[in-house]
């Protein structure tokens, strides 16, 4: 028994290790990015979307003040998809697969939290994109 307490012990200590390579720290970032890419439909969307906007705010030429307002209102949407899918992810593995309400209430503002960064996206497009929509008429 004593064994496996510092078999356990040892894990627990590597587990919590900072990564001393900065290099190991990007890769493990971008692998969060590609598993929410390829798991999360709705980064997958809220990428297209994303892509679809900065070529329509490219179209309607954008000021660079607007332009960058664009980019920081997509990043806004897509760090809060990764941390929903991260909670979401972290709520699984503590409850396993059974119901809990606050498991629920933790899903459930993470997920809020993304769509209201969403609402808040549409809204900078329309104020961005609406005036120049109405130039080009």
């Amino acid at each position: 028994m004593q064994h496996k307490s510092k078999l356990e012990k040892k894990r627990r200590e590597k587990s919590f290790r900072i990564s001393e390579n900065v290099f190991a720290s990007f890769r493990y970032a971008f692998n969060g990015i590609k598993y929410t890419f390829q798991n999360s439909r709705n980064f997958k969307i809220q990428t297209g979307i994303a892509f679809l906007s900065l070529f329509l705010g490219s179209i309607l030429q954008l000021e660079k003040s607007a332009y960058f307002i664009l980019i920081v209102t997509i990043f806004s949407v897509l760090i809060l998809e990764i941390l929903n899918t991260s909670i979401e992810s972290l709520v699984d593995l503590v409850v396993k697969k059974k119901f809990n309400n606050l498991a629920k209430i933790a899903k459930d503002c993470s997920a809020g939290a993304v769509l209201l960064a969403s609402i808040n996206s549409i809204f900078v497009a329309l104020y961005l994109f609406i005036p120049k929509i109405k130039l080009l008429f």
